[in-house]
């Protein structure tokens, strides 16, 4: 059985770039730099969502799942690590473990983000971006094939890759009885970051991917991988995982989750 990593991201405007692409006065805050991209974003098509290659890499959350009875939720690197480091951490545990990759929309957003950011901050990734040339089980079943499994997206996956059928995140969780997001969503993380609140948005980021792990054994259940009693036990284990991690974040996320 190969390692399974389920993964999230969380970004903010690049704003140095943004500056450089616009040439815009030193006089600018960050804070203006930002409102000032998102209001052209607005304009350009109606959201403020900007573009994957100008969203900087602030955090990867990981739920990491191998072996018999092995299973670890954490952020990579520490929260005053750059953007190339936390980046470069998550391709070189790839490097490592070959494992399979689990996300939610990670096919949309959190892997071309990572890959455009990736080519800007200089990283390496050979074992991600290994397509067959080297390694001939990667012929077909590479990390770059949306109707493989060596990466799951199971958002794209469960909406059968139509877009219009594309749920959250948040709702899908909630729906089927797990936490979902607390005290923070994806459009609060700027404002969190300006605020110096780095520990938050790590800590928001390993719900997520906590979020994205409980989906995904609901699937395995769902697709007759897990038993009703493989299942449950599988929920005890990062139950109890998470009962002994530290984080007050835990402490909200397993009162949220009922244990019925």
């Amino acid at each position: 059985m190969l390692p399974t990593l389920v993964f999230d991201i969380e970004s903010i405007p690049d704003i140095n770039g943004i500056r450089r692409l616009h040439d815009l006065p030193t006089s600018l805050s960050d804070d203006e730099v930002g409102l000032w991209a998102f209001a052209q974003q607005r304009q350009k098509n109606g959201s403020e969502f900007l573009p994957h290659h100008l969203q900087r890499v602030c955090a990867i959350s990981c739920v990491m799942r191998e072996g018999s009875d092995k299973i670890a939720v954490w952020t990579l690197g520490e929260a005053s690590d750059d953007e190339p480091t936390i980046i470069q951490k998550f391709f070189e545990l790839i490097e490592r473990k070959t494992p399979q990759l689990v996300s939610w929309n990670g096919g949309g957003f959190d892997l071309p983000v990572l890959m455009q950011r990736g080519l800007i901050t200089g990283v390496t990734a050979s074992r991600f971006l290994e397509t067959g040339a080297n390694d001939r089980a990667f012929n077909f079943d590479h990390y770059l094939n949306r109707y493989k499994e060596r990466h799951l997206d199971l958002m794209d996956f469960l909406a059968m890759y139509q877009a219009r059928a594309n749920a959250p995140l948040d709702t899908m969780a909630k729906l089927c009885g797990f936490p979902g997001k607390l005290g923070m969503d994806g459009s609060q993380v700027w404002p969190a970051y300006q605020r110096g609140e780095i520990a938050e948005i790590r800590a928001y980021c390993e719900t997520d991917a906590a979020n994205t792990y409980l989906l995904f054994l609901r699937f395995l259940a769902m697709r007759g991988e897990l038993t009703r009693d493989e299942y449950d036990a599988e929920l005890k284990l990062l139950r109890d995982k998470l009962g002994t991690t530290p984080g007050d974040h835990w402490q909200e996320y397993l009162a949220a989750w009922p244990t019925t």
